[in-house]
């Protein structure tokens, strides 16, 4: 297993002290929430990216990827009706892959829950063949930049667009290019009312990326979710890429989160 964590937990730290911490407590990756860094990437120049990337390569860490794309700016919408907003969001994904690239990265988690709904007054179908479209003019983008788009599914509870595995594998499956993959993350699996090893099985084909995380929105063995034959399946499937630690209840604190999830993480990979 190759263990990273996701940034936006460490609230108001300088960006090479998270690193460094990532370091400290055994992560190979930290992958980056890039409202974290400027409220848009194009606030963040070329000189800003290189002095992160060589911040990360000194500590001896890798960054991943993004995740947490449409926080900010505020407004844009992935599969919006209008057409100029379309475009925009569609445009600064494009921008984020290349800062994705600057930064060292190699994957983006195309997750968003609120900017990719169904709108009230669109149906199912249209408000799908948008996404697509956007998905299609984007995947050429991440291959000259060697970047693999990851597609979420989240749940009802998040979004009513995408919710399950097998609607995001469909949407991957009709693009069909290498650079769009499915993401794979705990805490939406749990969602989905079966086991989550079943789920990893049936997807790994075509997984990109993967989420570590408890159904409660805490780390790693912060909750009920038994992380062995979660990782036994990902062995058994040959999955290759990261397992970045994602949490969304940042309590007691960041070291803490990222230590003990670690310490469970590595516990769980010596039981298979």
């Amino acid at each position: 297993m190759r263990y990273a964590f996701c940034n936006e937990m460490f609230q108001g730290w300088n960006v090479k002290d998270v690193f460094q911490c990532a370091k400290d407590e055994g992560y190979e990756g930290v992958e980056v929430a890039p409202f974290t860094l400027a409220d848009s990437v194009n606030d963040l120049s070329a000189e800003r990216r290189r002095e992160i990337a060589a911040q990360a390569t000194e500590v001896g860490v890798e960054i991943i990827g993004l995740h947490w794309l449409l926080v900010k700016p505020e407004g844009l919408y992935v599969n919006h009706p209008d057409d100029e907003l379309r475009q925009r969001t569609r445009d600064y994904f494009a921008d984020m892959i290349h800062c994705c690239a600057d930064l060292g990265g190699s994957v983006m988690v195309i997750g968003s829950p609120k900017q990719r709904n169904v709108l009230p007054g669109q149906t199912f179908r249209d408000t799908w063949c948008r996404t697509v479209d956007v998905l299609r003019s984007l995947v050429d983008v991440a291959a000259e930049r060697a970047v693999t788009l990851c597609l979420e599914p989240l749940a009802g509870t998040e979004t009513n667009f995408l919710r399950t595995s097998y609607e995001a594998r469909h949407m991957v499956e009709e693009i069909d290019h290498p650079n769009l993959r499915l993401h794979l993350d705990v805490k939406a699996m749990s969602s989905e009312g079966r086991p989550v090893e079943d789920v990893i099985r049936e997807n790994a084909d075509v997984a990109g990326h993967f989420h570590a995380n408890d159904a409660n929105l805490r780390g790693p063995g912060f909750g009920d979710v038994d992380f062995v034959p979660i990782f036994q399946a990902l062995t058994e499937c040959g999955y290759s890429g990261w397992v970045s630690v994602e949490v969304f209840d940042f309590k007691p604190d960041p070291v803490t989160i990222a230590r003990a999830s670690m310490q469970y993480m590595k516990k769980c990979e010596q039981a298979l």
